[in-house]
């Protein structure tokens, strides 16, 4: 029987609370391998697992801050570098091209990495499908800091849905995401504090019979989430965990 496998390679917050690697996690079926995010710190994550970069076929960007997105530039240079032929999908909100270019430009000037690589971007469109050659993607606006276009992700691939909050506070969106996944990975970095543009888990327990999903799994914990991992009922996320759907 064919299975669609989710591997963590980061589940951190944006200050690797708990010694965890930046967002990333990488979706593998027989004729697909995606990655939700590629966050600063991620792309070590890849290595230190072993997998294969070259086959990777599709990225997935939630939105533009560096725990989400920053690693990208590393693995496009890699692979400009060794010469990639293999196309490769870039999903992202509005501007992704441009952002990405001008962080290579950054990191390493000259290096026209995005020149040398069959690339293709593709844009979210709020509750519109974005199809690539083995995956649909629904994205769904969520409330994180404004200037980042924060997504939540819906991603049909494998016979499977696989829905990601993304970074975000409450929402209703999370319902139409969560509902009937095999997995909805949610963020949670607080357990009860209210830190803006993110979820606590004593909000989350409220909505949690409205949100419908099969299997649910927390992820970007902050310090206090941590501290209160014994008073959380549902499972989280840790760096190498794998989960087959």
């Amino acid at each position: 029987m064919e299975t669609t496998k989710v591997s963590v390679i980061g589940c951190g917050d944006a200050f690797a609370s708990g010694g965890r690697l930046h967002t990333c996690f990488y979706i593998q079926t027989p004729y697909s391998r995606l990655l939700l995010d590629c966050g600063a710190t991620a792309y070590y994550g890849l290595k230190k697992r072993g997998i294969s970069v070259r086959d990777i076929d599709t990225i997935a960007i939630s939105h533009f801050h560096g725990d989400h997105y920053g690693g990208v530039p590393f693995l496009l240079l890699e692979e400009s570098i060794r010469g990639r032929e293999e196309p490769l999908t870039i999903v992202s909100p509005p501007t992704g091209k441009e952002r990405i270019a001008r962080l290579l430009d950054q990191l390493y000037p000259g290096s026209e990495a995005l020149g040398k690589l069959n690339l293709m971007f593709k844009t979210y469109i709020p509750g519109a499908v974005v199809q690539t050659d083995h995956l649909e993607i629904t994205a769904y606006p969520v409330v994180h800091a404004d200037e980042a276009l924060a997504f939540g992700l819906r991603v049909d691939v494998g016979g499977k849905i696989v829905s990601y909050s993304g970074d975000t506070a409450w929402t209703a969106a999370l319902i139409e995401l969560a509902r009937d996944a095999d997995l909805f990975i949610c963020e949670c970095s607080c357990f009860e504090s209210q830190l803006s543009g993110h979820l606590d888990y004593r909000t989350l327990l409220k909505y949690d019979e409205q949100l419908g999903y099969k299997r649910m799994i927390l992820t970007h914990l902050g310090p206090e989430m941590l501290i209160h991992r014994s008073d959380v009922q549902h499972p989280c996320a840790e760096d190498g965990l794998e989960i087959e759907l």
